[in-house]
């Protein structure tokens, strides 16, 4: 693997794990952006667990597409203000 292959899977891998536990759901659990705001949790979880997945299997393009998707997710969610986020974060565009 090239090592700007390497390096950019290693940080976007960081940065998503990062992204979700700074997520913060704004809506009740029980109303419909609630269930929404977990939908999206759960869908970078999923893709967070997929790039792992990939990247033990030596693919590392497939890696860093699955760490993307599952930020793209969560980048959406928290512009849609589903989701707090601290302040001092420049892990999100706000």
């Amino acid at each position: 693997m090239s090592a700007d292959l390497e390096e950019k899977t290693d940080r976007y891998e960081r940065m998503l794990a990062d992204a979700i536990e700074a997520a913060d759901p704004r809506p009740p659990a029980d109303t419909p952006l609630g269930v929404a705001a977990a939908d999206v949790i759960e869908m970078a979880e999923s893709y967070l667990e997929d790039g792992r997945h990939f990247r033990a299997d030596d693919d590392p393009v497939n890696a860093l597409a699955s760490y993307s998707y599952g930020y793209g997710w969560l980048d959406a969610g928290v512009r849609m203000g589903l989701f707090a986020v601290p302040d001092d974060t420049e892990l999100f565009t706000t």
